[in-house]
């Protein structure tokens, strides 16, 4: 979802000049990492704004080895805050009010719904609130695994196509922006020739291909995000999407270790074929 959210920023930030790195952070659900944070950092700066302006509850960094350097929360470092700086940076572009970005009725958010809903081709989807306290969108899978599509064929979306085709490259240029260390969507843009990924809430993994014009959405029911690795993986695998060196790069991830007794006493593995269901 971010991605198609931080096109219609940019759609609203009236041409603003934003690097690769920073539409990167936009899209992101970042690990808080001192990367991450200067990039976001950088969009508040461009739009006039401090770290104070953000509505991000405050958070911890979602990298372990970051967390124990870190003394207390910051909004700077929630996951979201990429594209919450981004939502910011459109706002006082547009002249609309910033003490507001995150309510449903604020104009952004009315143009970010209205993309949803033609990019997934749900013209009636669950509207809710984020964990970052935006708006979150509720739909089913293949509706998502559909936005995705669209963004892979970004002429599809109308005048947000120059947009979302941004977005879909700044991901690909700076896949470590996007998620971070140990991070599932960063390692498979890191090792797979034309594809975007992002790790979303409650164990859901995204991408698309790029160049097929195919967009994927993976699940995991119990909420266990331990499987997302695995099962994206093995999707992309059977799509044709993966070569030797792909495979090989992402074993650690497509088969991560279970441990016993703190020794390795086996390994998560997806067990599943790709069917056609029409």
């Amino acid at each position: 979802m971010k991605p198609l959210q931080a096109a219609v920023s940019l759609a609203s930030s009236a041409g603003e000049r934003l690097t690769d790195r920073q539409v990167a952070v936009i899209c992101a659900s970042h690990n808080g990492e001192p990367v991450h944070v200067r990039a976001v950092r950088s969009v508040l700066a461009q739009a006039g704004l401090s770290e104070a302006a953000l509505a991000t509850p405050p958070g911890l960094p979602l990298d372990a080895q970051e967390r124990r350097r870190v003394r207390r929360r910051r909004r700077v470092l929630h996951d979201c805050s990429g594209k919450h700086a981004g939502m910011l940076l459109a706002s006082v572009r547009s002249g609309w009010p910033i003490e507001t970005y995150r309510r449903r009725g604020h104009p952004l958010q009315r143009r970010i719904l209205r993309a949803v809903r033609a990019a997934s081709s749900m013209p009636d989807v669950r509207v809710g609130v984020d964990g970052c306290g935006v708006p979150v969108h509720g739909m089913p899978l293949r509706a998502m695994a559909t936005l995705y599509a669209r963004l892979a064929e970004p002429e599809r979306l109308g005048q947000l196509a120059e947009h979302a085709a941004r977005a879909a490259a700044a991901m690909r240029r700076h896949p470590y922006l996007v998620g971070g260390r140990h991070r599932v969507d960063t390692t498979v843009m890191s090792h797979v020739t034309g594809v975007i990924a992002k790790e979303g809430a409650e164990a859901l993994a995204c991408a698309a291909v790029l160049d097929g014009g195919l967009g994927i959405a993976v699940r995991i029911h119990d909420g266990g995000y331990r499987a997302v690795g695995p099962a994206l993986i093995r999707t992309l695998d059977q799509l044709g999407v993966l070569d030797g060196t792909a495979r090989a790069a992402l074993r650690p991830m497509s088969r991560p270790p279970v441990l016993g007794g703190g020794e390795q006493v086996g390994n998560i593995e997806a067990s599943f074929e790709l069917g056609t269901h029409i």
